[in-house]
């Protein structure tokens, strides 16, 4: 897991798979943000399994996937809700991190 730490309460990486929540827990991490719609890859763990195995390792968990290239206004408003009442600090995940690590930006950069 290549975790990418954007600052103190945000950081983003890649596909992660329910055997890993245990480990992101115990990296301090409190919430995972899924930016990555179900389906996008043959082989990827659909968000309700993700779901259920980061609630047993006692993280919340948001879903707000993102279209590769179309996030919008609701994904925006989604992600700047998250990030004001997710308890931090928090992982997001995408494919590669990269439209975690966009539309966390496009937030912060508005505020």
């Amino acid at each position: 897991m290549d975790i990418k730490k954007l600052n103190d309460d945000f950081a983003v990486t890649g596909q992660v798979f329910p055997e890993q929540m245990q480990e992101i827990a115990g990296r301090g991490y409190r919430a995972i943000i899924c930016n990555r719609p179900d389906n996008e890859a043959p082989g990827q763990p659909d968000f309700a399994t993700i779901r259920m195995a980061a609630q047993q390792a006692g993280l919340e968990v948001r879903y707000i996937p993102i279209v590769h290239g179309a996030a919008g206004l609701k994904e925006f408003r989604a992600t700047e809700e998250a990030l004001q009442t997710l308890p931090k600090p928090i992982l997001a995940y995408c494919h590669s991190g990269r439209r975690s690590s966009f539309i966390h930006d496009m937030v912060t950069e508005s505020a």
